[in-house]
């Protein structure tokens, strides 16, 4: 029998952190190791209890995610973290993903995507709500025009890598594209090799961090 993935919620609102709990600690596949409403409080956690997902509000009580990101790494922190939040600004989203979260959800978004939210990010790819997504596409290409050390795609490359991020299959992408499955697996596996990944969540990340979004 697999083993339940342990998740510690971290939610300065504690009616939603205690309903998040319930809820999860529901689903057998799942158990969970803490809840917390603080940086303080969760990098204490992680410190007793073995933890492989944090779902980490952005916004704490005056204090961002991205402090508990920064500390949690410098910790040796192996999990993944996903960031569950009501709303970030473009430059905090781009922020949070460089800086290794696995990807962004909304609150407003069903309870069972979170479910699989969850999934797909332990399965080592990456989440992120459309929303989300566009503001992440946005904030790297404000970013890239500031910073002109721009590896360029050739224009299927690029079709393909933003349809990577749009969440398409491989038969998606062909389809919208007009080309053969083949093809469209001949391309991301070029994408793959040109960013030294092998799958597609790493090859997300490495988009992110070498502006090949514009």
């Amino acid at each position: 029998m697999n083993q339940p993935i342990r998740i510690l919620v971290v939610d300065d609102h504690s009616l939603f952190r205690e309903s998040l709990g319930q809820l999860l600690q529901a689903e057998p596949e799942f158990r969970i190791v803490g809840n917390c409403g603080s940086v303080r409080e969760a990098l204490a956690i992680l410190d007793r209890e073995r933890t492989d997902l944090v779902l980490l509000d952005y916004d704490l009580e005056g204090e961002q995610g991205v402090i508990f990101q920064e500390e949690a790494k410098r910790r040796g922190f192996q999990g993944r973290i996903l960031i569950v939040t009501a709303g970030m600004s473009d430059a905090d989203s781009l922020h949070a993903l460089e800086n290794g979260a696995s990807g962004i959800f909304l609150k407003r978004s069903p309870p069972a995507q979170l479910v699989q939210a969850i999934h797909q990010v332990m399965g080592g790819e990456n989440w992120l709500d459309p929303k989300a997504m566009r503001a992440v596409i946005s904030a790297a290409t404000g970013k890239s025009e500031q910073q002109r050390n721009v590896r360029t795609l050739s224009p299927r490359e690029h079709a393909v890598l933003q349809a990577i991020f749009e969440g398409d299959t491989n038969k998606e992408i062909a389809a919208k594209l007009q080309l053969s499955v083949s093809l469209v697996k001949a391309v991301i596996q070029q994408l793959f090799d040109i960013a030294g990944v092998r799958t597609r969540g790493q090859l997300v990340r490495v988009a992110l961090e070498k502006h090949w979004q514009d």
